[in-house]
């Protein structure tokens, strides 16, 4: 298991992404560039045990993750929103926006988009239109 993170309350925290998915890992190193955060952020398929968070393949590979532990995941939008929390007051800023209710109203269906056309995004490739079970037969 990859190395513990931290969000404000001192509470372990791991951001989890598709890492067999091309714009999802550029997104992570976007993240791990210019994102501070204590959290781990780790493609879901490197985590040893994705039970123990509480967690099936499934949901990860339908939308990024937030876990705390003693705390229900948070997932897409909601993930990325409590990541932003637990960095410093600029981001921290944005994703308390991200949060709010009518933003969230907006931001599930747009990340639903992004994650159907995530082969066609930026860094993308057409392996990362292929649902996981498809991509391991590769």
């Amino acid at each position: 298991m990859p190395g513990p993170g931290v969000d404000n309350g001192g509470v372990t925290a791991t951001f989890l992404y598709d890492g067999d998915c091309a714009f999802c890992s550029s997104c992570a190193r976007f993240i791990q560039r210019w994102i501070p955060t204590s959290a781990a952020v780790v493609a879901w398929q490197q985590h040893g045990d994705l039970s123990a968070l509480g967690l099936t393949e499934a949901e990860c590979d339908a939308a990024v993750q937030w876990v705390v532990p003693g705390r229900p995941p948070l997932a897409g939008p909601d993930a990325i929103a409590a990541l932003l929390r637990s960095s410093h007051v600029g981001w921290r800023i944005a994703g308390w926006l991200l949060a709010l209710r009518p933003v969230r109203v907006v931001a599930w269906p747009v990340y639903r988009w992004v994650a159907r056309h995530r082969d066609r995004m930026p860094g993308g490739t057409p392996t990362c239109a292929l649902p996981q079970a498809s991509r391991r037969s590769l």
